[in-house]
């Protein structure tokens, strides 16, 4: 194999793919990527057994063929050469070696015999539809925040994304870790119909917006109740999903709130930024003081001392307080994109709902914690 191409183009197919790959690896050949050149594109595959990167780049083939190497020395020497650059990777001499060299630097890396890489295959997936770009990063930046990182109960370490046809037909987006949920939806694509619903793992989901950062196009989604595969421009990500059950999530979204406050998203979430400063650092407890048309946020610590700020709001109901963690109301703020954030409450003890105030197809639900 021998080929020539331009540093960027390889910086950019290498930076998606060598991520996938764990920095502790006890099998050898799991630590390189699958470099693969002919018909003029270059071919880089990268697995941990759970996920699959390939991406195709342009380059000059001047002898078709493959090679394995380390893909985060591989990454790190590309990373480090000059831009504009010209990249020769040369595997067409004796000896399990790949030479690269651009200008006046020359590598040569120990590889391994291709025949050992192994290739996810995608399997019989049943369901497939195309998905905008821009819709797919509004679910996943939405709802990822939430997402459980405790591995016990590794069902929720995950986006489930289903199709629902209540009022009418939505694909929507799931994730909670029991302290807060996130629930956003869009318009139900064509072929999505009858879609079993799947558990995204969160490292799949991590890669996989990476991915789409760039893309303005289709992305197309395969999967099956063990799969999912998606594929757009030159890139094709394949990842097992998460083998379990996740919950009845609807039984925690309450339906008799009827205390609602608005406030301005901004104002509200730097108030929180700057209160929560003194709160002890394990609990992060903010304390809201709701009244007619004023929203006092407070925090205090044997430490720290006391902070106090208050907010002008729209609220017309009886009194209420009731306490957050700062982090999770943050959060959540973050992913309202209208100047209004819409808290919908209940009591100091029940799950308060907030509200996008532009965007019915985003929901949130957070835990109250005392204070």
């Amino acid at each position: 194999m021998k080929l020539t191409i331009e540093r960027a183009a390889l910086l950019r197919a290498l930076n998606h793919v060598q991520s996938v790959v764990e920095r502790r690896n006890t099998i050898p050949i799991l630590a390189n990527v699958l470099i693969e050149a002919r018909d003029g594109m270059l071919s880089l595959n990268a697995t941990d057994m759970d996920i699959s990167i390939v991406e195709r780049t342009a380059a000059e083939v001047a002898t078709p063929g493959s090679i394995t190497a380390p893909a985060h020395t591989l990454y790190d020497i590309v990373r480090k050469l000059p831009d504009g650059a010209q990249v020769d990777l040369d595997a067409t001499g004796e000896g399990d070696r790949l030479i690269l060299s651009s200008g006046r630097s020359r590598f040569t890396l120990q590889t391994l015999p291709t025949e050992d890489f192994p290739v996810m295959a995608g399997g019989d997936m049943p369901h497939s539809f195309d998905l905008d770009a821009g819709a797919l990063r509004t679910l996943i930046d939405r709802t990822r925040f939430a997402i459980s990182t405790e591995e016990t109960r590794y069902y929720l370490n995950g986006i489930y994304l289903h199709s629902v046809t209540e009022d009418e037909p939505k694909l929507r987006a799931v994730a909670t870790d029991g302290h807060r949920l996130a629930r956003v939806e869009i318009d139900l694509p064509e072929g999505a119909a009858g879609i079993p619903g799947v558990i995204v793992p969160r490292k799949t989901v991590a890669e996989l917006r990476k991915l789409i950062e760039e893309t303005d196009g289709a992305v197309t989604v395969t999967l099956s109740d063990t799969k999912v595969r998606f594929a757009f421009d030159e890139a094709v990500l394949i990842s097992k999903l998460i083998d379990g059950t996740f919950p009845d999530y609807e039984r925690v979204i309450p339906t008799g709130n009827d205390k609602i406050l608005s406030v301005d998203r901004n104002s509200f979430s730097q108030a929180v930024d700057r209160v929560s400063t003194i709160a002890t650092e394990k609990l992060r407890a903010v304390k809201l003081s709701i009244d007619a048309g004023q929203l006092t946020l407070s925090a205090s610590s044997q430490e720290n001392g006391t902070a106090v700020e208050e907010l002008p709001v729209d609220y017309d109901k009886d009194s209420i307080e009731i306490g957050f963690n700062a982090r999770y109301l943050m959060d959540i703020a973050d992913q309202i994109e209208s100047v209004q954030a819409q808290f919908v409450l209940a009591d100091a003890a029940s799950p308060t709902i907030v509200r996008d105030s532009e965007d019915p197809g985003a929901l949130y639900v957070l835990m109250p914690m005392r204070v």
